[in-house]
């Protein structure tokens, strides 16, 4: 808590805040909260300041705040003017406690299990059944772990839990014990979100998604600033005024980033066919919102614009390609941000090619990396500030050199110079950004980790990279958290024309990231299948499943 040198006042912030937040009811009928019961709770006992000396104007009022309030809030409080802080409710004049009548603070959740989990949303009776000791079916043998503030604030709503299924565990363990049972779920404050936890919807609805609102999810608490004693209301009606919590959440929408990673772009053959005879957009019929809703989309495209791009199978060698410039209305559509230049095809219709498709991106307004005009341009990192987080891509090309042409003077892809990666990660991190590396790498078909990826991506990770991801592949790849950070060994194509090379290669991953507060807390896979060669859709929830299962068993999960 502060001195009312940093606030003066009271009244006003709950008449603000009381128009602004008191038409807002409660959260959705589906938590089904249970009424909360007065009982007599010792408060928090934050140091305050003293006020300057002051001839009072009424007697001091008694404010009064829950102890199982998160640090963060009480620490936040401004004490008015002739208020003391009470050790008691029953003597307070003013409350500070969850509560459902007219919210000031939402205090926002998540239900998180261990990254390999299968299960994606859980309706909010089914969650308050576990809690309550009364699971049934899929969740039957579910059990939820919680800290010991967590476990009151939550009391405070849904009642006592059943100590069968819920169990108070620090804070510091939570993440371990659930990965050692994968039906063992944890509840944790939204800012305490990490990679490693899989965040599970709740009704649809996760704090991670981009329009999310905090008074329609399930687990957020309501905090509100109730005044018992109509002397304290006329008294705080007539003084100075200030405000009293300067937080509305613990969840704050302008401090997250989400960043899309995606695989293999090469608008070329049986892709751009579909383009030519079905739409410029037709590839993306089916995941647009996907990407055009990503803070940052990322788009790995190996291919060269070219004003002299022929037809598709018209006049093009095999596996030497090109794109039509028109085939750009694509990469628009779909909001890009940031294209990575370290395919193997990019110097395929030569220089010319290479800085006619730069030059485009450009006008875009597009950043990129990975490639260049020559190789300081192409192998400088990209940096971006978003809500206060620092990100960084850096890439190349880690193949024979023979695929990654940039030199001093030629434009290219850039060939990996792991000294050079490593040091530039390293200076990164102490600048205060978080570095994603993305690799053009040996291409195989199978599930597993390769072994010359792995050492690879674990290098650069061991530098301090926080995400690593493979742009090479043509089918999902394994996963693994290696040194803090996040590797995805491969994504399979975004857009390429590999439908009938086998069903692993009609399956792929689009990676959605999650930062905050310039931390990297969370990562959804997205699943797709092609339907032609062209377009790929969601995933029913039984190809899902098939997939998840298949690439966490790849993973050794």
């Amino acid at each position: 808590m502060t001195s009312k040198n940093h606030l003066i006042g009271f009244t006003l912030a709950l008449i603000a805040l009381s128009l602004v937040l008191g038409c807002t009811g409660a959260p959705s009928a589906t938590t089904s909260p249970v009424a909360i019961t007065a009982t007599k709770t010792k408060t928090v006992t934050p140091s305050v300041s003293p006020s300057p000396s002051k001839t009072p104007t009424s007697p001091p009022f008694h404010l009064w705040v829950a102890a199982y309030l998160p640090k963060e809030l009480t620490e936040s409080i401004t004490l008015p003017d002739n208020f003391v802080l009470a050790q008691e409710n029953d003597s307070a004049d003013v409350h500070i406690a969850i509560s459902k009548s007219d919210p000031i603070y939402y205090w926002v959740f998540a239900l998180a299990a261990p990254f390999p989990t299968l299960t994606d949303t859980i309706t909010t009776q089914d969650l308050l059944a576990i809690w309550r000791g009364s699971p049934s079916g899929t969740f039957y043998n579910h059990r939820l772990l919680v800290s010991k503030d967590t476990y009151e604030a939550l009391s405070q709503y849904w009642g006592r839990p059943s100590k069968a299924n819920v169990t108070i565990t620090p804070s510091k363990d939570l993440l371990e014990t659930t990965w050692q049972n994968a039906s063992t779920w944890a509840i944790v404050p939204f800012e305490s979100l990490a990679p490693k936890w899989k965040v599970i919807r709740i009704d649809g609805i996760s704090p991670l998604d981009k329009n999310f609102s905090p008074k329609d999810y399930a687990l957020t608490m309501p905090v509100s600033i109730e005044v018992k004693n109509p002397s304290a209301q006329t008294f705080l009606d007539t003084t100075d005024k200030g405000k009293l919590l300067p937080n509305t959440s613990n969840y704050d929408p302008q401090k997250i980033t989400s960043v899309v990673l995606t695989g293999v772009t090469a608008l070329v053959r049986g892709t751009a066919h579909y383009m030519e005879t079905r739409g410029m957009t037709y590839p993306a019929t089916d995941i647009r919102d996907w990407l055009i809703n990503a803070d940052i989309l990322h788009i790995s495209n190996e291919i060269p614009f070219s004003p002299k791009c022929p037809l598709p199978f018209s006049d093009q060698r095999d596996l030497v390609f090109c794109s039509r410039p028109q085939y750009i209305e694509l990469l628009e559509d779909i909001g890009t941000d940031v294209v990575e230049l370290s395919g193997d095809h990019f110097q395929d219709w030569g220089a010319d090619a290479m800085l006619y498709t730069i030059d485009l991106y450009k006008k875009e307004g597009w950043k990129y990396y990975g490639g260049g005009i020559n190789l300081e341009d192409g192998r400088k990192p990209l940096l971006i500030e978003h809500n206060g987080n620092k990100i960084a891509f850096i890439g190349c090309n880690a193949k024979e050199k023979g695929y990654s042409g940039a030199n001093d003077t030629s434009p290219g892809a850039v060939h990996c110079d792991f000294a050079y990666l490593n040091e530039q990660i390293g200076k990164l991190r102490k600048e205060g950004y978080l570095p994603i590396v993305t690799f053009q790498h040996l291409e195989y078909y199978s599930y597993q980790a390769h072994p010359i990826l792995q050492n690879d991506f674990r290098n650069v990770a061991e530098a301090g990279a926080v995400i690593v991801s493979g742009s090479q592949a043509h089918q999902p790849h394994a996963l693994e958290f290696f040194n803090g950070a996040l590797l995805h060994y491969g994504l399979g194509n975004l857009f390429f024309d590999q439908v009938k090379e086998g069903e692993p290669q009609r399956q792929a991953f689009v990676d959605r990231h999650i930062f905050y507060n310039n931390r990297h807390i969370s990562t959804e896979l997205l699943t797709m299948y092609f339907i032609d060669f062209a377009r790929p859709r969601p995933m029913t929830e039984e190809e899902r499943q098939q997939l998840l299962t298949t690439v966490f068993k790849a993973s050794g999960w």
